[in-house]
């Protein structure tokens, strides 16, 4: 089964699709035992870790407990709900001048979810950082470049302790709900620099790359896999499965992190149905798809039974 993983991902014939149930910790505390128990009768996709093993209360940590929490690079954070993650209510570089004096943390290993473009909407601001594009100041330059530098550094770190073959993982929501925060030609004068020389540095080493972006991103999906990306985790609903199929099929392995806004106030059937459709249009025998669901606290639970159940049906649809 774990060879399925690498098969699909080099389009080698895996035996079977590889799949992922992921449950927020607000899921867990919202469902406890009752879910406990969903996932034992799961192990082809939760794995032999049987039940009443859990400790509820403790689900949440780091940015998913509530209250606020400050991160290294001085952007406070805010959770008002237990189990699901925080949002930057401060951020440290509110004013365009406030670049010139701005420091880097000292690197460490690992990369934390909204490495490079998130973190300068962390660090400015949405509203401000879309400014910055607009207008293109010297300061949003400076700002991309600590950044940047700080990125690299990390990932000589990282890379020392991260064997030749392995896949490492990024992630940078990239994508609005319908379409890109700025137009693709501004993406890849100042932002795709970036992860071409991050993810150059990773194909250099040998290390392949998982890179996951939330929101609309098929447009500069070729873009990424050019910089060197193995493994692209998309969302549907913002790209549209014709559009992924379009520039991913055949071309770069998808994650594909099936519809979160359908699975609240879908049937089972039309969960099955759109199992399905993913399979039949992004899928290939020779690999080249992942499937992925992530359940909030909104999805019922005969929805996450009905995810498993459409998960184990499908994966093995190019079985022989």
């Amino acid at each position: 089964m774990a060879d399925d993983w690498m098969k699909a991902m080099n389009f080698e014939h895996p035996e079977y699709i590889p799949v992922t149930v992921r449950l927020l910790p607000a899921t867990w505390i919202k469902y406890r035992e009752e879910l406990d128990a969903l996932v034992a009768r799961h192990p082809v996709i939760f794995g032999e870790k049987g039940a009443g093993q859990r400790d509820f209360d403790a689900m949440a940590q780091g940015t998913y407990k509530e209250g606020r929490h400050v991160d290294e690079w001085g952007c406070v954070w805010e959770n008002v709900h237990e189990g699901m993650d925080a949002y930057v209510v401060t951020h440290p570089v509110a004013r365009r001048e406030d670049v010139h004096a701005l420091k880097a943390p000292e690197p460490t290993p690992g990369f934390a979810h909204g490495f490079m473009y998130l973190r300068l909407q962390y660090l400015r601001g949405f509203e401000e950082l879309m400014i910055d594009f607009a207008e293109e100041p010297p300061e949003l330059e400076m700002l991309i470049d600590i950044v940047l530098e700080h990125n690299v550094q990390k990932l000589e770190l990282t890379l020392q302790q991260t064997p030749p073959g392995s896949l490492l993982y990024f992630g940078d929501d990239l994508g609005w709900q319908n379409s890109l925060p700025m137009s693709p030609e501004k993406w890849r004068k100042y932002l795709k620099p970036c992860y071409a020389r991050l993810f150059g540095r990773c194909v250099e080493a040998g290390v392949k790359i998982y890179f996951h972006s939330d929101g609309h991103i098929w447009e500069i999906i070729p873009d990424l896999v050019e910089c060197g990306v193995n493994v692209i985790n998309p969302q549907v609903r913002a790209n549209g499965l014709d559009n992924l199929a379009r520039v991913c099929k055949g071309k770069v392995c998808v994650d594909l992190d099936l519809d979160r806004q359908l699975f609240p106030f879908a049937t089972p059937e039309q969960i099955d149905a759109h199992v399905r459709e993913a399979v039949e249009k992004l899928g290939l025998p020779e690999g080249g798809l992942w499937l992925s669901a992530e359940c909030a606290p909104d999805v019922p639970l005969e929805n996450i039974e009905a995810i498993c159940q459409a998960l184990e049906k499908y994966r093995g649809y190019f079985r022989k």
